[in-house]
């Protein structure tokens, strides 16, 4: 028997089965550690953005840890490639002016985003705003906070009532949010946690106008608007660095992760807008929090790697190439008795919702032997997010595996 413990898994099955275990990665592939080749059809876990086995990222993570791995970035401590990711984020930022935070991941910066926004209205006199509302079918990480905002109850079963102050509303319609704000007053609610594309919970993509009222109602309640970009940001979305940018929601808060570095090494962080930041910023109050490895030297090496690529290969309009593709071609699976419904046409993601969700696991074993690497999300959504650097011929050859593997 095996000493790791996975998340989320049925460990007895894996006992049973043993792991699939990953040898290595180039551009949109993987390799198990019998030498057979995969497309990777997730992107890691939407994180692969400018593709596996990058050697200029492990280059400049390894120059910088051979000078300095990291110190700390409390008090007034930091490193130099901290500080310069920190500007060149402000500079990306939707909403100018932007302070940035590091994280260690998005599950962190949900959480630093969730006590930021309660901690905002103490500063501004309003105590009272503490309640925090999430989406049904969201998926804010598994922190305490991020895990009783999301919408997915299996997720926080078992584990009693983990914040008192926390609600959801229907994911697809801004006038559910309405609603709350009417029978809870909206002098009562801190803050509403948006992720622009429903990613873990079985990618559903928003409906047309919906992005736009729940920021308007946000704003016209005095309500800090959160957009959990941990999924969309940083080219996911298609075109543009954040789904904040491409929709124009200058959002309050935004909570990054994934993308960031492209998975080479964990690190996320949270975009404050100038409003939310200037309490913090005037002089004489703390914000206590913070996590040891927020602004990790060698990951801010890693992300500025990451972002040059981006920019120099112009992964953002691959991404936006990407949106199409998928559509192209996953989009007539939707005829197959065995899928009920394909959700593409909006960034590089889709999903293949199975008819019956528990052959979701199946489905995934099925897809390996086609030569592809995939994942069930939400309720047995074969979750698609490649690497940017993935063309027409591999998501073709995806698409194709996935028919096969239907059967």
């Amino acid at each position: 028997m095996g000493a790791l413990w996975h998340g989320f898994a049925d460990m007895g099955v894996v006992e049973r089965d043993g792991a699939f275990v990953v040898a290595r990665g180039e551009g949109p592939y993987i390799w198990d550690e019998d030498g057979n080749r995969y497309l990777d059809a997730t992107g890691g876990l939407w994180f692969a953005n400018v593709g596996h086995g990058r050697r200029e990222i492990a280059d400049a993570v390894a120059e910088q840890l051979a000078t300095l791995a990291h110190y700390s970035n409390f008090g007034d401590l930091t490193a130099a490639p901290t500080v310069q990711l920190a500007q060149r984020l402000s500079e990306l930022a939707p909403v100018p002016g932007s302070k940035i935070m590091f994280t260690s991941g998005g599950s962190d910066s949900v959480e630093t985003a969730a006590k930021l926004a309660r901690r905002y209205w103490v500063e501004q006199g309003r105590p009272e705003k503490t309640l925090l509302v999430g989406r049904r079918l969201a998926y804010h990480g598994m922190h305490v906070a991020g895990t009783a905002l999301a919408g997915i109850p299996g997720n926080h079963d078992g584990y009693g009532e983990l914040m008192p102050a926390a609600r959801t509303v229907d994911w697809d319609r801004a006038a559910a949010l309405s609603e709350l704000i009417g029978e809870v007053g909206a002098d009562r609610i801190a803050a509403f946690f948006c992720e622009p594309i429903i990613g873990a919970g079985g990618v559903y993509l928003p409906p047309e106008g919906y992005l736009t009222e729940v920021r308007k109602l946000c704003r016209d309640n005095d309500i800090l608007f959160v957009a959990d970009e941990v999924v969309t940001g940083f080219g996911r979305i298609g075109g543009s660095w954040f789904a904040s940018t491409r929709f124009g929601l200058e959002p309050d808060l935004m909570t990054t992760a994934k993308g960031l570095t492209s998975g080479y090494v964990p690190m996320g962080a949270v975009f404050a807008a100038p409003r939310v930041a200037e309490p913090f910023f005037a002089g004489g109050v703390w914000f206590r929090h913070g996590y040891t490895y927020g602004g990790h030297a060698g990951a801010a090496a890693a992300a500025l790697a990451n972002l040059d690529i981006l920019e120099r290969e112009d992964l953002l309009d691959a991404s936006k190439n990407l949106e199409s593709l998928l559509h192209e071609h996953f989009s007539p699976l939707v005829e197959h008795r065995r899928v009920s419904e394909v959700r593409s046409g909006l960034g590089a993601v889709a999903a293949v919702q199975l008819a019956d969700p528990s052959e979701g696991p199946a489905m995934v074993k099925a897809l390996r032997a086609e030569g592809v690497s995939g994942r069930a999300a939400g309720q047995g959504a074969l979750q698609i997010s490649p690497s940017f650097v993935a063309g027409e011929e591999e998501i073709a050859a995806m698409a194709a595996a996935f028919a096969r593997a239907l059967g």
